[in-house]
């Protein structure tokens, strides 16, 4: 049995983070020693490595959690990790879409600076940007 520190260290989860996926239930509560540290098991490592790695492909928690419980059944599981894994890709790509559309409009304003004399057009557009969607 590992402590946390080291299954932190194993997994590449932060102790918080492990911690806090034990509070909400999306792992197993770790065996407790008498004194009440927490003990983590190779089975619970390679979950966290699991849920680890799904996150940092940018899926939720929520599909992270998902994934992981398909996988304990992976013969009935294709086509549910597909659809998850579609879903996914087609967010991906749609955030892809907003970034170039952010990407364009800062360059723009950033190219504005280079015109401005004394007042900042970049502050300016903003300014008014601002005003007009009424926030």
């Amino acid at each position: 049995m590992i402590a946390i520190g080291e299954a932190s260290r194993l997994s590449g989860v932060s102790i918080e983070t492990i911690r806090y996926y034990e509070r909400e239930g999306i792992i197993t509560k770790a065996q407790r020693t008498a004194s009440g540290r927490r003990l983590y098991s190779n089975t619970e490592i390679s979950e966290l490595r699991f849920i680890k790695r799904c996150r940092d492909l940018g899926f939720s928690v929520h599909d992270a959690v998902a994934l992981r419980n398909l996988a304990k059944v992976p013969s009935d599981a294709c086509e549910a990790v597909e659809q998850l894994g579609r879903k996914h890709l087609a967010h991906v790509q749609t955030k892809i879409v907003e970034l170039q559309k952010l990407e364009g409009a800062l360059s723009e304003l950033v190219e504005n600076c280079s015109a401005g004399t004394r007042d900042c057009p970049m502050l300016d557009a903003l300014m008014t940007s601002t005003s007009t969607e009424g926030h």
